[in-house]
């Protein structure tokens, strides 16, 4: 019995052979090598658009700058042709409702035409709280909208 036959792993058609492991680490180190790149791919394409996001931002930024002075010179305006416009009210409004007073237009009150048939005038609707109508004895069936209760009007309804 020699030495290599008490040990399994030296002997040639083994699992564990040196040269198996060998190739195993080069394709482990191809395999890594591809993951180094792709990532050093993904992580320029990062800063790529890291970049064009501060330049974004900086372009909004300075749109912000330009809108808030045009902003600051508009107000300004504003003021000041509101001032103007209180000083001339001031100024002339005496003068304006005297001449809306000596020029006014005066209109007849409005009388409606109700000589179409579809446009009678009404007569007044009965309307009373409906505790006052249940006490009064008012509640019964309705065959005719435009009148409440039994025909009998005299009863004078309770005050609540």
């Amino acid at each position: 019995m020699s030495f290599t036959d008490l040990i399994p792993a030296l002997k040639g058609t083994g699992r564990r052979r040196a040269v198996d492991k060998v190739a195993e680490l080069r394709d482990e180190n191809r395999r890594l090598l591809t993951l180094i790149t792709g990532a050093d791919d993904a992580f320029a394409l990062l800063h790529q658009q890291l970049a064009e996001a501060h330049s974004k931002q900086a372009e909004a930024e300075e749109i912000v700058v330009q809108q808030q002075a045009d902003i600051d010179d508009l107000t300004a305006e504003r003021d000041t042709w509101r001032d103007d416009a209180l000083a001339l009210r001031a100024r002339f409004g005496p003068q304006l409702a005297a001449e809306a007073n000596t020029n006014r237009i005066d209109v007849p009150p409005m009388v409606r035409d109700t000589s179409a048939i579809e446009d009678q005038a009404t007569g007044p609707i009965d309307v009373r709280p409906l505790w006052a109508a249940a006490a009064a004895g008012r509640l019964g069936p309705v065959t005719d909208p435009g009148h409440i209760g039994p025909d009998d009007d005299t009863q004078p309804i309770p005050a609540p």
